[in-house]
């Protein structure tokens, strides 16, 4: 099958952005957990060093369920199209799961919920990033990932700022409810559940998958969806898996184990450098929590701004080498955090922060569609995020052990090497040799 086909016609930006904007719902969510689980779980009575255990669900769900949702995805045929009916199911469970989070009484509760809220999520995101990935020819692709990433700065810059506007607003910032979690926490997530299945239902009605063609159903049915099949696409998509994506495996490892800890410690931080606090029912803490979600909010948005700016950029020079830079920069944020004395210093590294979560929400995307056989993008698309979510795994499981014997108990120590990270997948990116993908029909 040949890539551009007559079955993708050119969309405007109006129609790339309606096909994108489930993605506001979906990182609203995604926000939601970055910004308020670890205080959540500390309002619940959860030990600092044991926080990376508690943030388990994320990556062991991404593991699980991506790639055989992406390779499923890959293999089904009915009437809504081959991605829609996933990521339906798995926003209406998101959205249940957002409104139950912030009215968990336990730590148990609040886990458990976390654990189905991201298996939802990824049930939904492989096969969204697949169907951005199957509507738009090649010459497109560069603009929809990036589309997606603006979204997700968008998103989450909203998320991140929610407890804010609600003080903002008139809201008491110290109104708790009897477990200790603030009223401002539990109003951010109801609206995050109406925004993750509102948004999702708004871009599968919009921009509707592009119809299979005979030709490709007939492949299909040849040999269904079944568990053996399954299992088989995925471990012949992993023997054959193009030497760029395996490079690119190395940098994910690093940046995402760095991002993993900077979401963990950030506002732990904060309460240390600002408030000279670690007690979590201290009202500075409280109020770290808010500043964090106020300077989160700003590299979200920078993270918005800067995907439009570098979708001419990536086209221009490629994305590999933008990727380079965007992350070097955010390595060298992570290392100036710590040393900020002041709530207006803390906006200043958060400029690199934003470029690197741009670039890795839409940057890493294009160098793999470059690289992967069309007729596999579901299955790819899936185990591309195990290269995302076994990072965080090897953080949540590593952490516990070095938190206080290697890095003093200090979440600024965390921070640090986060930076650390960071400046090795810059160099880990410019090592990747790109190579365009054979295009290839569908496995029989």
């Amino acid at each position: 099958m040949s890539d551009p086909t007559p079955r993708k016609p050119h969309l405007s930006l109006g129609r790339i952005v309606q096909m994108n904007l489930g993605f506001l719902g979906l990182q609203f969510s995604f926000g939601l957990q970055q910004s308020n689980m670890g205080p959540i779980y500390s309002y619940l009575g959860a030990d600092e060093a044991s926080l990376p255990l508690l943030w388990l669900a994320g990556p062991m769900t991404g593991l699980l369920v991506q790639p055989i949702i992406g390779a499923m995805s890959d293999r089904t045929v009915t009437r809504f199209g081959r991605r829609t009916p996933y990521f339906l199911i798995g926003a209406i469970l998101c959205s249940l799961c957002l409104f139950a989070m912030p009215y968990s009484r336990a730590l148990w509760v609040a886990a458990s919920l976390l654990w189905v809220l991201d298996a939802a999520n990824n049930v939904t995101m492989e096969p969204y990033r697949a169907y951005v990935s199957d509507r738009l020819d090649q010459a497109q692709r560069p603009l929809g990932f990036l589309t997606q990433s603006a979204f997700t700065g968008l998103a989450q810059t909203l998320s991140y700022l929610a407890p804010s506007l609600l003080v903002w607003g008139g809201l008491n910032a110290d109104a708790v409810d009897p477990s200790g979690i603030p009223v401002i926490t539990r109003i951010a997530f109801i609206v995050g559940a109406v925004l993750s299945l509102s948004t999702i239902l708004w871009s599968v009605l919009r921009v509707p998958e592009l119809p299979l063609s005979a030709e490709e159903i007939a492949a299909m049915r040849a040999e269904p969806l079944s568990a053996r099949t399954t299992l088989r696409d995925l471990k012949q998509a992993i023997v054959e898996m193009p030497v760029p994506m395996r490079q690119l495996a190395i940098a994910m490892l690093f940046q995402w184990y760095a991002m993993f800890c900077y979401w963990q410690f950030v506002a732990f931080a904060i309460a240390r450098s600002l408030y000279d606090t670690a007690d979590s029912g201290s009202a500075g803490f409280r109020q770290a929590v808010l500043v964090n979600g106020q300077i989160g909010g700003f590299y979200n948005f920078i993270a918005f701004i800067a995907a439009f700016a570098m979708v001419p950029i990536a086209r221009k020079m490629g994305a590999r080498p933008v990727h380079a830079v965007s992350v070097a920069a955010s390595g060298i944020a992570m290392l100036a955090l710590p040393y900020c004395s002041s709530q207006a210093m803390l906006f200043i590294p958060m400029i690199g922060i934003g470029l690197g979560w741009a670039s890795m929400m839409g940057n890493p995307y294009i160098i793999l569609t470059d690289s992967i056989p069309p007729a596999r993008t579901g299955i790819y698309m899936g185990i591309f995020n195990m290269f995302i979510v076994i990072p965080m795994m090897i953080e949540s499981l590593t952490m516990p052990l070095i938190y206080r014997p290697l890095l003093g108990g200090d979440p600024r120590h965390v921070l640090m090497l986060a930076g650390v990270l960071m400046l090795l997948a810059a160099v880990a990116t410019l090592a990747i040799r790109e190579r365009p993908a054979a295009r290839a029909a569908i496995p029989a």
